[in-house]
């Protein structure tokens, strides 16, 4: 079964207008993004940013705006306190983010399809 198989009816009967849909699917994307950017930035610092450590702390968030297919969006991208996290999803200093959002759906979709 493909994953856009597994959306029920009364879901997709919320979108009266292609406007609401693309408006989701900002919505979608940038809570997305936004846990994609935690996830790096654990990586990068080696452990979970709410565990305690001597060096690299997570020291918070900065507010950058995107573009997509589906309009402008700002974010919540965590900052490190030695300022040495530079994410590969949203590199600092870029504005463009192409080829996520259909990652993302997809990604959407199959959760919408365990619950």
């Amino acid at each position: 079964m493909k994953p856009e198989d597994s959306l029920s009816d009364d879901f997709l009967k919320q979108f009266k207008t292609g406007q609401q849909l693309n408006d989701f699917l900002g919505q979608i994307q940038k809570r997305v993004i936004e846990k994609m950017l935690e996830v790096e930035l654990d990586g990068h610092l080696g452990y979970n940013k709410n565990e305690l450590s001597k060096s690299k702390n997570a020291h918070g968030y900065g507010q950058k705006k995107i573009k997509t297919q589906y309009g402008e969006s700002e974010i919540q991208v965590p900052h490190d306190r030695d300022a040495s996290f530079n994410p590969m999803i949203v590199p600092n200093r870029e504005s463009m983010v192409e080829g996520i959002e259909e990652v993302i759906v997809s990604l959407y979709a199959k959760g919408m399809s365990h619950k």
